[in-house]
């Protein structure tokens, strides 16, 4: 049976199931808030300078290759990628850097250099870390998160260790160089917890990282969301913009349709992609599946303070991503998980996209993204963000040893009340819910409302968790749960 089916949001989940549902011949619809679509994944266009508003990092690439292909396509079909060499650069002081190549047996000579020894005690991690990625990327992710016996196969078995240990304690029984510890921690970060609570089976992430590099759409992020666009059009799927869902349609215990910009729309299901707790609020209390004080119990995924600036002139000893670990990850840490409060001296990453891409900015310039992780639902006003740019900009340029502040032809901030302004986001949070071991799989929310026939969701709240990769598998596994439930 073919439906009407109506979208809320247009981010990476929701186009991505659009893109199932339409090639599953049914009348899909997109309804989008904003100007433009993408989610938090949009882009900011100002002064000739092009930025990614939201994510920056191109990882897992076999993920977006299996998602193209399941519509007979390949990425190359829509946008062209650039292997990032080297991948990244991370600062821990002034002269006091690693930068991680394009590849492992450079990475395993570079570790050996930095601490004698750890180079082959890599290359069994990342042995470890390959055979995770394995299981979880090419199989447990594709999973609907409806039972915990998903979790239960004879390969997750022989790791079951894996899930009741960290990757902060795995790390740590390896290596003793706190460098080497920081970037090995440093990927289960995008999973949204710290890695003393982030269980060592995501070690996986490290394998996405050394294993298979970091790669750069040409124009930026935004080229992934245009090219998922064109294919949802080429598959039928319509989109609306600037229409703001202010109520989700009950009757009789199932979704009939949604009140859009206070216009009642009609249809036979209905599926958010926006904000969970936000979508449950459209919702009469009575229809909601979680309680205020369930979302309240769960540990987030940071906030984040992000500045988007155009500099006059090329900044030097910086690479296309750089990481400045050189304060206390501990104590930040605490301020964004322990004891919610901007961080005394917060780590930062700084972005340069036009290190690769000419596209995005202006001759001569360049294009700069940097990002405080921050706890959800904090204090945001103007002066603290004026604040924590100039302390983040006095280290930049003591440790890279420059001067830029003079170089800045405008900037830019987006922050936590950016984040529930534009994304109704809850607390602010940037990407969603981490990925705990009590927060992963069948224990984060459904995918289909326990309350409400025909309504279902997707996205960073729901299963698999946070990320880009993890969004896109998110929208094929609705769709499908959806089409099985017809």
């Amino acid at each position: 049976m073919k439906r009407k089916i109506y979208i809320i949001g247009s981010g990476f989940s929701a186009l991505a199931a659009s893109c199932y549902l339409a090639q599953k011949g049914h009348q899909v619809t997109v309804f989008e808030k904003n100007e433009t679509i993408g989610g938090r994944a949009r882009q900011l266009i100002k002064n000739n300078f092009t930025f990614d508003i939201g994510p920056t990092w191109y990882w897992m690439p076999d993920v977006f290759e299996r998602f193209f292909e399941d519509f007979g396509k390949k990425p190359s079909d829509y946008y062209e990628l650039i292997k990032l060499s080297p991948a990244y650069k991370v600062y821990f002081g002034v002269n006091s850097f690693v930068t991680i190549a394009d590849n492992l047996p450079e990475i395993i000579a570079t570790f050996e250099t930095v601490e004698k020894g750890s180079g082959v005690v890599l290359e069994k991690f990342m042995a470890e870390a390959q055979s995770n990625y394995d299981i979880a990327i090419k199989d447990l992710v594709y999973r609907p998160g409806v039972s915990p016996l998903e979790l239960i196969t004879p390969e997750t078995a022989l790791k079951v260790g894996q899930f009741f240990s960290t990757i902060s304690k795995e790390v740590r029984k390896r290596f003793t160089n706190d460098k080497l510890i920081q970037i090995l921690e440093f990927p289960v970060l995008f999973l949204g917890a710290k890695p003393s609570d982030t269980p060592a089976f995501y070690s996986f992430m490290n394998f996405a990282d050394f294993g298979m590099g970091t790669w750069h759409p040409k124009n930026g992020m935004y080229s992934v969301i245009l090219a998922i666009e064109n294919l949802a059009r080429e598959l039928g799927v319509t989109f609306k913009t600037n229409a703001s869902v202010d109520k989700i349609i009950v009757e009789n215990k199932k979704a009939i349709g949604i009140s859009v910009n206070n216009k009642i729309d009609y249809c036979d299901l209905v599926l958010s992609g926006a904000d969970y707790h936000h979508t449950e609020t459209l919702l009469d209390p009575i229809d909601r599946a979680y309680s205020e004080k369930y979302w309240e119990k769960k540990t987030f995924a940071p906030s984040s303070l992000l500045f988007y600036v155009g500099f006059d002139k090329k900044v030097e000893n910086v690479e296309h991503h750089t990481l400045f670990f050189d304060v206390s990850f501990k104590k930040h840490a605490e301020a964004i998980y322990d004891n919610p409060s901007w961080p005394e001296e917060p780590l930062f990453y700084a972005s340069f996209p036009s290190k690769t891409d000419d596209s995005v900015a202006p001759e001569g310039c360049e294009a700069g993204i940097f990002l405080i992780p921050l706890a959800p639902g904090i204090e945001d006003t103007e002066e603290l963000r004026e604040k924590y740019f100039l302390k983040i900009m006095s280290r930049f340029e003591e440790i890279t040893q420059q001067k830029i502040k003079n170089n800045i032809i405008f900037r830019q901030s987006f922050c936590v009340s950016d984040f529930i302004k534009d994304y109704n986001s809850y607390k602010g949070n940037a990407y969603g819910m981490a990925n705990t071991l009590l927060q992963t799989a069948f224990l984060r929310p459904k995918l289909k409302s326990k309350k409400v026939g025909n309504l279902y969701f997707t996205g960073q709240l729901t299963v698999p968790g946070p990320g880009v990769p993890p969004s896109l598998i998110s929208g094929k596994l609705v769709a499908a749960l959806i089409e099985k439930n017809k």
